[in-house]
């Protein structure tokens, strides 16, 4: 499994933009399925964008499709999410998450390894 480490968190005003990066420790970061989850307090942790390790698929959540973009550098173990025009309603607590098979889910219990979170809020 691997360690994952999130960051780029922040405050920032609607319409702004972040860079989430997510560093991975262990050999087989660019043979794992790498996703970006987000959960606000009472919700259900939810899909954003996941990408796939051999061809590098990627797949969006409705509300992230056209303002969010998920890449990955093998050669550096990060894992990145671009993140523009951003509304309040994006304000949650951000994770990285990998998983072994390819295939991008969208079910959070189908990822092994999990960051620690990386908090974005998006004020009005």
């Amino acid at each position: 499994q691997l360690q994952l480490v999130d960051s780029g968190g922040g405050l920032v005003q609607a319409g702004d933009s972040l860079r989430l990066s997510c560093a991975a420790a262990g050999r087989t970061f660019s043979s794992n399925t790498m996703a970006w989850f987000r959960q606000t307090p009472g919700k259900e942790r939810e899909f954003v964008a996941g990408i796939s390790w051999a061809v590098g698929d990627t797949y969006y959540a409705d509300s992230a499709l056209g303002r969010f973009t998920i890449s990955r550098d093998n050669a550096k173990n990060t894992l990145y999410l671009q993140m523009n025009s951003l509304k309040p309603e994006d304000t949650a607590v951000y994770y990285c998450a990998s998983r072994r098979i390819d295939y991008v889910s969208q079910r959070p219990v189908d990822y092994t390894s999990w960051g620690m979170g990386t908090q974005v809020t998006v004020s009005s």
